[in-house]
C-alpha cells in the first residue's frame, strides 16, 4: 500500500499521521514528550532536543514496521524555537521553544527586541531570532555552534543523515526578521542591528526534498505548523475560515497576494500563497481559567456545569445579553500592556450562565476582529468556517457562538492531527512516487 508519514513536533507532544493516497488518515501516534528540562535563567523555556528525536524515530519504526516503506515523509512543528548545532549537525544548545521570553532580557540596558525593532524589524517574543540575538549579546551561543534550526527541521536533517538544515520560507518567517514578499531574511537590517547572521539557516522559497533516508524515502522540508494545519483541515482553501481555539486560538485566511500587514495580524508565506494568521495571547486558555475560578469554589471540575449554565442562558436570554467580557488577559502582541476587563453586568444577569457566555463571546470576538481586518485587507470573505482544537471540538454552545458572532456555518475538522495529516498531503504533493 502507497502511503505517506507526517510528523509533527508540538510543544507538548509529537504526532505522526500516516496517509493513504485519498489523504485519509489510516492510523496516526501521539506521544506526550515531557521534554522540558530545567533552563539557564527564569525567562527560558527550554527541551531536550534529544528525547524529542528519540520519541519521533521510535513513533516512525512503528508504523513503518505495520505498513512497510512510505513513499515520502513530510514535517512539520513549533515554529518559532530554535536550537544550536555544530559542523557535524549535532545539537549543542536545548531548544528555546516559542515560549521562551529571554529576548526580553535587558542587556547594556536595551533588550533585543528593543534593538530589533528600532531597525524597523518585526521580531515578537519567543521569535528564534530574537532569542539568538539575546544569547549572541549576553555571550550564550556554544562555541561550537555554527548553525541554527528549528526542531523539525533539525529531525528532517537526521532522517537524511545531513548536517545542515533547510528551512522553508513559512519556517524561516517564524524565526522573524523575514521579508515575506521576497521570502528572505532581511539580512542588511540585521547587520545593521548587530546580528551575527552566519548562523542563520539555509532558506528555499517553496518545499523542497532535502533528502532521502537510507532506504530510500524522499523527506521534504518542514511546513510552519499553521500552514501545515490549515492544509490538513481545510478542503475549499480559497472561501474558507479555519478558526482554531485551544489552549491559545488562532484565525488563519488564505491569500494569493502579498499585502502589508500591521498589529496583530501576521502574513505568512504558505508554498507560493500566503496565510493571513492572527492569534490572540490568551484564547482558549481564558474559559480554562473560568473553569479554575469555579473549580476553587467548587473543588471539583466544574466544565459540565459550566455548559449547563451557558446552555441554559443563551436559550432564554441570548447572546446579547451576556456579560461584556474582554479576554485580552495576556495582552496582544501589540500591546503586552492590554489587560482583560468585565462590564455589562446588571441585576437582571448577574448570573453563572451570563459570565461563562460572555468568556466565549470575548475569545470569539477578538478572533472575528482579526477577520474582519483580513477581509477588508483581502477584499474577499469567507463562505464557511472550518472548526479545530479542542476547544471548538469539544464544546458545543462555543460553536454555537462562533456561527452567530462570525454568521457563518462552522464545521469540524474531519481529523484531530491536521498539522500531521498537512504535512503528510504535502509530502505526497511534493515527492510522491
Amino acid at each position: 500500500m502507497k502511503y505517506y508519514l507526517g510528523i509533527d513536533t508540538g510543544t507538548t507532544s509529537v504526532s505522526i499521521a500516516a496517509v493513504n493516497e485519498s489523504r485519509e488518515i489510516i492510523e496516526s501516534i501521539t506521544v506526550n514528550h515531557e521534554a522540558f528540562i530545567p533552563g539557564d535563567f527564569p525567562e527560558s523555556r527550554v527541551q531536550n532536543p534529544a528525547k524529542i528525536l528519540s520519541i519521533v524515530m521510535a513513533g516512525l519504526d512503528s508504523l513503518t514496521q505495520k505498513y512497510g516503506t512510505p513513499s515520502a515523509i513530510g514535517l512539520t512543528g513549533q515554529m518559532h524555537g530554535i536550537l544550536y548545532l555544530d559542523s557535524r549537525g549535532e545539537p549543542v544548545s536545548p531548544l528555546y521553544t516559542w515560549q521562551d521570553s529571554s529576548a526580553n532580557i535587558p542587556v547594556s540596558g536595551k533588550s533585543s527586541l528593543d534593538i530589533l525593532r528600532s531597525h524597523g524589524l518585526k521580531c515578537s517574543s519567543g521569535y528564534g531570532v530574537g532569542t539568538h540575538f539575546y544569547l549572541q549579546r549576553a555571550g550564550k551561543i556554544p562555541s561550537d555552534a555554527v548553525r541554527l534550526s528549528t526542531i523539525s527541521d533539525y529531525i528532517a536533517m537526521k532522517l537524511c543523515g545531513n548536517d545542515c538544515p533547510v528551512l522553508s520560507a513559512e519556517m524561516a518567517a517564524g524565526l522573524g526578521c523575514f521579508d515575506g514578499r521576497e521570502r528572505r531574511f532581511m539580512f542588511d537590517r540585521l547587520e545593521s542591528a548587530g546580528v551575527d547572521v552566519s548562523y542563520l539557516p539555509e532558506t528555499v522559497r517553496g518545499y523542497k526534498v532535502v533528502g532521502e533516508t537510507e532506504a530510500g524515502v524522499p523527506v521534504v522540508c518542514s511546513m510552519g505548523d499553521n500552514q501545515a494545519s490549515f492544509m490538513g483541515s481545510v478542503d475549499d482553501p480559497e472561501n474558507t475560515l479555519l478558526v482554531n481555539i485551544g489552549t491559545g486560538s488562532q484565525v488563519s485566511f488564505m491569500t494569493r497576494n502579498f499585502v502589508d500587514v500591521s498589529g496583530d495580524i501576521e502574513l505568512r508565506p504558505y508554498g507560493e500563497a500566503y496565510i493571513l494568521a492572527g492569534s490572540a495571547l490568551c484564547g482558549g486558555r481564558a474559559y480554562a481559567m473560568l473553569e479554575g475560578f469555579y473549580r476553587e469554589i467548587a473543588g471539583r471540575s466544574c466544565y459540565d456545569v459550566m455548559s449547563r449554565h451557558a446552555e441554559g442562558f443563551l436559550n432564554s436570554c441570548g447572546l446579547s445579553q451576556a456579560w461584556d467580557v474582554d479576554t485580552r488577559f495576556n495582552g496582544t502582541r501589540s500591546n503586552p500592556e492590554i489587560t482583560g476587563s468585565i462590564t455589562g453586568i446588571t441585576a437582571d444577569n448577574f448570573t453563572p450562565g451570563a459570565f461563562t457566555v460572555g468568556v466565549m463571546r470575548g475569545i470569539l470576538t477578538e478572533l472575528h476582529g482579526m477577520y474582519q481586518e483580513m477581509a477588508r485587507l483581502t477584499g474577499r470573505r469567507a463562505s464557511v468556517i472550518v472548526g479545530s482544537g479542542n476547544g471548538l471540538r469539544k464544546n458545543e454552545i462555543m460553536r454555537r457562538i462562533a456561527g452567530e458572532i462570525f454568521g457563518l456555518e462552522v464545521r469540524l475538522s474531519k481529523y484531530q492531527e491536521e498539522a500531521a495529516r498537512g504535512c503528510a498531503m504535502c509530502a505526497a504533493n511534493v515527492a510522491g512516487r
